[in-house]
């Protein structure tokens, strides 16, 4: 099965008619950990988990073209991505249309076991866009755990699974990032 998935990962980079194939295949999934992110936002919902899907796809494959992707761990870390910074994107309109009104600080906390408070937290998820964008220069698996963690709200062992790593190094890297962003956030 997942020979199959990663067969059809590769052709739905060259192959339009694959990507619905696709698509299909991995919906169910991605509005799982979409509606993990964001299902329990009460009245802070003005980002669903199909639009979060369905504007991640677009990022994945964009008219005219679209990447190949290797495996797994490769669509679905890309996945986690396109879904962060489709958040960030919303969290920086909802922000315009705000602007400042004395946000509190980012509860890291909160951040890796609730759902994502896209309209609420828009500074302070701005602000941590920002803090993993300098994450991922020093340490792109750092960040690539983050993402999954965080953005995509994949346990421990899921990540370990799709990033080829121990459970112990998933971990580490998710104490590293939390102590990277705290500081970051604090300036």
């Amino acid at each position: 099965m997942t020979e199959d998935l990663t067969e059809l990962l590769a052709q739905a980079g060259v192959d339009p008619g694959k990507r619905a194939v696709l698509f299909a295949r991995v919906y169910d999934e991605l509005r799982q950990i979409a509606r993990r992110e964001l299902g329990g936002q009460n009245g802070d919902a003005t980002l669903g988990t199909r639009p979060l899907v369905h504007e991640a796809y677009f990022k994945l494959f964009p008219r005219g073209g679209g990447g190949a992707f290797e495996n797994r761990r490769h669509f679905f870390g890309a996945a986690a991505r396109a879904m962060r910074q489709v958040a960030i994107e919303h969290a920086r309109s909802r922000l315009a249309e705000r602007r400042g009104s004395g946000q509190r600080p980012l509860d890291l906390d909160a951040l890796e076991t609730d759902a994502l408070r896209v309209d609420s937290e828009a500074e302070n998820l701005v602000r941590l866009d920002e803090a993993l964008a300098r994450l991922g220069d020093i340490d792109s698996r750092a960040l690539e755990v983050a993402e999954m963690r965080f953005f995509a709200g994949m346990e421990v062992a899921e990540i370990a699974a799709a990033l080829g790593i121990s459970e112990p190094t998933v971990k580490r890297d998710t104490r590293f990032v939390r102590d990277f962003l705290a500081e970051c956030l604090a300036q």
